[in-house]
């Protein structure tokens, strides 16, 4: 049995951890070295317990690494373990790395410029509204945004980023054939051919409540720094940003209502020392000596690009009276689209940067920073 292999069947096995693993790997010298050896060999190793040395012993005979990757080949999934190219920097320095992940779509080298977009389930529209704000402004930016493609916050951030075309990737918190929530199965398709689903559970694994808070290290491993758009004081996602703080990453909380649970978890973090988000600007000012293009203006060709727009687009912020200001109704008349979908085009112009929402449900255009915009 290969390393590789070796690595696979540990991480299929129940109550047999990655610290464990790596204590076993450092005294026998390699992964497939726990597999061959015996009993008393394993026990012999500091660190490894009675116990633990029990459950590999009695797993091995029924685990079958060879049939699982080839489960995981036929759903369209790539199995990366450390040492591959493809396995994520920022992972290799936590103290309980995974010792494989499940790969749908493709995990890249500039995804090691990856930020944690995280928040509540329970998201207010405010609180989505936000997410998705910051996912688009920082897949712009040429961020990679990662989240754990939750209901609420999480699928929020996701569709910003692919809305600006951008990279995203989720971490699972079950295996890749367990997909949880199901109504996500879109997304994550959609993630699976731009970005990345990923998932350190074996297949077959189901989503529960030990598995969450197990994914939320990888989401703040894999990034530079974590955001919290909205999270009461038990969210998973203060258990993300607690988990970055031990890492030695920045925290980032967007302030929301005091008279809100949801943002009660934010306003604590604030008050910890979180730095406050009010627009993309708070966060890529920490990170400017990075990405050095993002502290001279928006958008993925750099300073002074001003972005691409779509016909309908066009149309709308077209339809601007001569002062640069309308009313989103008087859009719908002039423009003959329905008013939903001139409210979506008016959110994407806000978060292009090329109107601004004013008093009295107006909207006012802005001056982009360089010359026409293009239409695609």
């Amino acid at each position: 049995m290969t390393d590789r292999e070796a690595l696979i069947a540990l991480n299929m096995m129940q109550g047999v951890g990655p610290v464990t693993v790596r204590e076993l790997v450092k005294g026998l010298g390699s992964a497939s070295a726990i597999w061959n050896a015996s009993a008393r060999e394993l026990l012999a190793i500091p660190g490894a317990g009675s116990s633990i040395v029990g459950k590999i012993v009695d797993q091995r005979s029924r685990t079958d690494p060879a049939k699982e990757i080839e489960a995981a080949r036929q759903a369209g999934i790539r199995i990366v373990v450390d040492g591959d190219p493809d396995y994520p920097e920022g992972l290799r320095t936590l103290h309980d790395p995974p010792l494989a992940l499940y790969v749908r779509g493709a995990l890249l080298p500039r995804d090691r410029h990856s930020v944690a977009l995280v928040g509540s389930r329970k998201a207010t529209h405010y609180g989505r509204l936000v997410a998705e704000r910051l996912g688009f402004d920082l897949a712009q930016a040429g961020f990679c945004v990662v989240s754990g493609l939750a209901r609420g916050i999480d699928t929020a951030a996701h569709q910003g980023a692919l809305k600006a075309k951008g990279r995203t990737v989720a971490v699972l918190g079950g295996a890749q054939d367990r997909l949880y929530p199901p109504e996500n199965k879109p997304l994550a398709d959609q993630m699976a051919d731009e970005g990345a689903v990923i998932s350190e559970f074996s297949m077959g694994r189901e989503p529960d409540r030990t598995t969450f808070p197990m994914r939320n290290r990888i989401v703040s491993g894999m990034s530079l720094g974590v955001v919290v758009v909205e999270a009461n004081l038990t969210s998973g996602a203060m258990i993300t940003a607690n988990q970055a703080l031990d890492q030695g990453k920045p925290v980032f909380a967007v302030p929301g209502r005091i008279d809100s649970d949801a943002s009660k978890g934010c306003h604590a973090l604030i008050r910890s020392g979180a730095q406050l988000v009010e627009s993309v600007e708070d966060i890529l000012v920490e990170f400017e000596q990075l990405l050095p293009r993002v502290a001279g203006g928006m958008g993925r060709g750099g300073p002074g690009v001003s972005p691409r727009l779509s016909e309908e687009e066009r149309r709308v912020l077209d339809a601007f009276d001569e002062s640069g200001e309308a009313d989103p109704d008087e859009l719908v008349r002039q423009v003959g689209l329905g008013a939903a979908q001139v409210s979506s085009i008016l959110l994407m112009l806000e978060m292009k940067r090329l109107v601004r929402q004013a008093p009295g449900r107006r909207f006012v255009r802005v001056k982009p920073l360089g010359g026409s915009s293009g239409t695609e």
